[in-house]
């Protein structure tokens, strides 16, 4: 079920992120990572570098918003991939998502990973994943805001007064600059590898032919 909440989140994620928002301040940063990235963050320390091939480096003015929308990815992806992981694993929660008792949770991917897993959520189930994820756009994280937090960070937030503590989401924030560098970067290259697992996790879940996939050895073993 999981691997549902997170891969519906995603598409208002993606609709509310996209949508046009009030102007912000010139973006600023005092990050001291790779000078050839707008933020100094997403450059990869292995072969793949700075692999930039559209360009969006140089427009400096919607760079903000373009690294905000791929951290919030990357964070929905991760844990999508997780969930993915876990009920592929036979884990899942005791009981039913309905109180009449049909939709028990074990049954959700009966049908497949992904998508077609839908059909097996309450119709009320799903309104509830797409009010949640319009709460999260709106208050919590709002999609117009880009930095945020104490250190004014991309992919940051501000929260909301009373109800949602805002920070990056560290407990503590990291003050030292390289440990900080390191710890934004190890989050954006996560995100990347999970967007593109959880991709081709649910492609492969709608192929006929396949009925599993990254984990076929261990649960069929």
């Amino acid at each position: 079920m999981t691997s549902k909440l997170v891969i519906i989140s995603t598409l208002v994620a993606s609709a509310a992120a996209f949508a046009p928002s009030a102007p912000k301040a010139a973006f600023k940063t005092s990050l001291n990572g790779d000078a050839r990235s707008p933020d100094g963050l997403g450059v990869d320390p292995g072969p793949l570098d700075l692999f930039d091939p559209l360009g969006f480096v140089d427009d400096v003015e919607s760079f903000p918003r373009r690294r905000a929308v791929e951290i919030k990815h990357g964070r929905i992806a991760m844990a999508a991939f997780i969930g993915m992981m876990v009920q592929e694993l036979g884990v899942t929660f005791p009981g039913s998502l309905d109180l009449a008792g049909d939709y028990p949770f074990a049954d959700v991917l009966k049908d497949g990973m992904g998508f077609p897993a839908l059909s097996n959520i309450p119709s009320f189930g799903v309104v509830q994943i797409l009010l949640f994820g319009a709460l999260a756009e709106t208050v919590a994280m709002p999609a117009g805001e880009y930095t945020g937090g104490p250190q004014d960070l991309p992919g940051g937030y501000d929260g909301s007064s009373g109800t949602i503590p805002g920070g990056y989401p560290f407990t503590t924030q990291i003050e030292d600059a390289d440990a900080r560098d390191r710890a934004l970067n190890v989050e954006i290259q996560n995100g990347r590898a999970a967007m593109l697992g959880v991709t081709g996790a649910m492609m492969h879940s709608c192929l006929d032919s396949c009925d599993h996939h990254f984990f076929y050895p261990i649960t069929h073993n």
